[in-house]
């Protein structure tokens, strides 16, 4: 829940606050028996995670509150190489400007590893909207590296 809510935020200290609010949610709508069993509950947790990032995201474009707080990719320690380490954060760049609907799709599918299914049970939409939001990201990334 931690790497989708970062890889979502693009920084780790706006991810802990999207887990934190997050949780709270959680612990309200199990104590009101809201987990009806419909869905796996990771499927159910990441919904929430996810909701909560994109809400978070929609919340700082209206008040423009982009900000430079820590990034989520850094260089490791154990890599030297500045290249791999720029790549790295043009990466995460990129990713930051994807459309939120887009960008939680690709990193649930690709990040986490969830099968199209399941992503699509997460964001509420059928298997073909997943699919195509899947495309558009990865059109978007391409179009942003090719020469």
């Amino acid at each position: 829940m931690y790497r989708l809510a970062a890889r979502m935020m693009g920084s780790t200290s706006d991810a802990d606050d999207v887990l934190q609010e997050a949780f709270a949610k959680i612990i309200t709508e199990l104590r009101k028996g809201a987990f009806r069993g419909e869905s796996a509950l990771s499927t159910w947790l990441y919904r929430i995670v996810t909701t909560t990032a994109i809400d978070r995201l929609r919340a700082q474009k209206r008040h423009d509150a982009r900000s430079e707080s820590e990034p989520v990719v850094s260089e490791p320690a154990s890599t030297t190489n500045p290249d791999a380490a720029v790549a790295l954060r043009e990466l995460a760049d990129a990713m930051a400007d994807l459309p939120e609907d887009q960008r939680a799709a690709l990193v649930l599918k690709e990040i986490e590893g969830l099968p199209t299914k399941e992503v699509a049970a997460v964001l509420e939409r059928s298997e073909g909207a997943t699919e195509q939001l899947l495309v558009r990201a990865r059109q978007a990334l391409r179009r942003r590296f090719e020469p």
